[in-house]
């Protein structure tokens, strides 16, 4: 049988020519875009914000054109180096392609773009010392200068023919008002300052004053360019069109999908778990109606929690039991992975997301709740599912251990390494795999995967067909699909909370290509296993072929099957 093309346990190498290249990249990354390094916990940029503005923009395509150019000089080393080249390329070469396109160059949504991610970046941030808090005022003095700059951007791709669609400004306009609030987000921020436990000194306390009251001006200024500027400007037309589209697909998944074939598997893939639902409602009820099934375990008073402490604590306790009892046998899960925080997260969307581990694992990983002001009592059927992926075998095991093969991968690798089609699609089958394991044998838990799974699979359907504008299905009337046809597909087949879907269908509007790569990923991801398992024969072991993938890193899936698979095992795809 072929070997994988990656060892199950690499030796420590020493760094390569190419490694100094992808150090050299996070590095300069980092210094023009302080944000992002904060989320990917790089150090040493934390009292500075993101210039968001067309020409730091450019600044950072620049950056990813020396970076390419340095690397086609090199020849690998090893077979490290050859993925590394292979994912640099792929990821920065795409980079490059959509900015020339001008795909992506100012984005207004309801997230991921600066509007969320300079908001969100305070979060993360370290808050225990007068140090730390005298960063964070720092910071805060800096939101004024971050947002104009995305304002400005914003305004010239809407001036030259390109702006945002009118939900999305609409919708953003609403979260800029929110966190413009004088008394809101900032001004709770810097009056719960307590460093080492006390109040802070004054000086220190006037200078968060200062800075939170800046922040929440400047985003009341950013809401009044969307609602008087760029609104004027946006079009009505949620679709991005195909060409856009498909370029967006492949920076998600990196890779290459047929997108009416995956279209279609996305509607089959519906149905599919649908006709599942209803043989696991037979369990719970006797009949296979979902909805009943599911008033029966939202009832359930051994499932209901009373209130976001309990629902805290059931989280945090699920999540420890889960990172020791498969850290026996199943996957390695070393020690500073052991401790994941489960906390609830300042915004009031109901998402739940993981933020990843500093690089010095100072940060540690931690999974957010993010609990509507209604809410006042929980369930933990539907949330089982969402701590493996969250958590561990999910995201905290994916990112953690990547971070810790400082041994072997540079740091791009390590940090800055990202396909969501790879990290979606993993903690989507991080949560197939603890169902095969056995972990989701409760006929309620069981519900609460494929409750997400039809969410999942809905997410293609409507985000590829709006999009690419295609046939929508008779069951919403057929014709062109546009917003209206979305929001009634996902009413029909997604069972979530409707504040939360109302926030779904506004993300899946003004954010093409990223929802899909959830479902289309774990697609992906099951054909690589069976490609290995095929390849491998007798001798294919689920834990190292685990291994051997999480020690790639957050590559794009073609580099990641490439890695994995002797090319004559690969199964041919419709």
């Amino acid at each position: 049988m072929s070997s994988p093309a990656v060892p199950a346990a690499p030796a420590p190498r020493t760094p390569s020519s190419v490694d100094a290249v992808a150090d050299a990249h996070v590095e300069a990354y980092a210094a023009l875009d302080p944000v992002a390094a904060t989320g990917m916990g790089v150090a040493g940029h934390e009292d500075r914000l993101t210039d968001y503005s067309p020409a730091a923009a450019d600044g950072r395509t620049d950056l990813a054109r020396r970076t390419l150019a340095a690397l086609d000089g090199l020849s690998p080393a090893d077979d490290v180096d050859v993925v590394t080249l292979a994912a640099m390329r792929e990821r920065l070469g795409l980079e490059v392609e959509l900015a020339e396109a001008r795909v992506g160059r100012a984005d207004v949504t309801v997230l991921a773009t600066p509007l969320q991610d300079v908001r969100e970046v305070f979060d993360v941030m370290a808050r225990d010392t007068a140090d730390d808090w005298a960063t964070v005022a720092r910071r805060l003095s800096a939101v004024p200068d971050a947002l104009a700059g995305y304002g400005r951007a914003v305004l010239e791709e809407a001036a030259d023919g390109r702006g945002p669609a009118v939900r999305q400004v609409l919708a953003a306009a609403e979260q800029a008002e929110d966190a413009g609030d004088p008394a809101g987000y900032f001004a709770d921020l810097a009056a719960g300052a307590r460093p080492g436990g006390a109040a802070p000194s004054p000086a220190l306390a006037a200078d968060l004053a200062r800075g939170a009251a800046a922040a929440a001006a400047a985003y009341a200024d950013l809401a009044r360019t969307l609602r008087e500027d760029v609104l004027p400007r946006a079009r009505e037309d949620d679709a991005c069109g195909r060409e856009e589209y498909a370029l967006r697909s492949r920076l998600f998944l990196g890779a290459t999908v047929d997108l009416e074939e995956t279209y279609a598997w996305g509607l089959a893939e519906v149905a599919r778990v649908e006709a599942e639902m209803a043989e696991v409602a037979r369990e719970i009820t006797g009949g296979p109606d979902v909805d009943a099934a599911v008033a029966v375990l939202d009832a359930d008073p051994a499932r209901r929690l009373p209130d976001v402490d309990a629902y805290v604590a059931w989280m945090q306790d699920l999540s420890d039991r889960t990172v020791v009892e498969l850290g026996r046998e199943h996957f390695d899960v070393p020690e500073p992975l052991r401790t994941l925080e489960c906390r609830i997260a300042p915004s009031a969307t109901g998402a739940i997301y993981y933020t990843g581990p500093s690089e010095d694992l100072v940060r540690p990983g931690r999974m957010w709740f993010s609990v509507p002001p209604e809410q006042t009592t929980f369930t933990t059927w539907l949330d089982t599912t969402t701590v493996f992926h969250e958590g561990v075998p999910g995201h905290h095991l994916q990112v953690g251990q990547t971070l810790l093969r400082g041994d072997v991968l540079n740091r791009w690798r390590r940090t800055m390494a990202w396909c969501s089609g790879y990290g979606e699609g993993w903690a989507l089958y991080a949560e197939r795999l603890m169902a095969e394991l056995g972990y989701l044998d409760d006929p309620g838990d069981r519900m609460g995967m494929l409750v997400g799974q039809v969410l999942r699979a809905s997410r293609v359907v409507v985000d590829i067909g709006l999009h690419c504008r295609l046939a929508a299905p008779a069951e919403v009337g057929g014709g062109t699909w546009d917003a209206a046809k979305v929001g009634e597909y996902l009413r029909g087949h997604a069972r979530q909370d409707p504040a939360l879907l109302r926030f779904e269908h506004l993300r899946y509007l003004g954010w093409p290509g990223q929802a899909p790569s959830y479902k289309v990923g774990e697609r992906l991801w099951l054909r690589l296993r069976d490609d290995v398992r095929a390849a491998e024969g007798d001798a294919f072991s689920a834990k190292a072929f685990h291994r051997r993938a999480l020690d790639l890193g957050a590559v794009g899936l073609d580099v990641l099957a490439a890695a994995l698979t002797p090319a004559e095992a690969v199964t041919p795809r419709a």
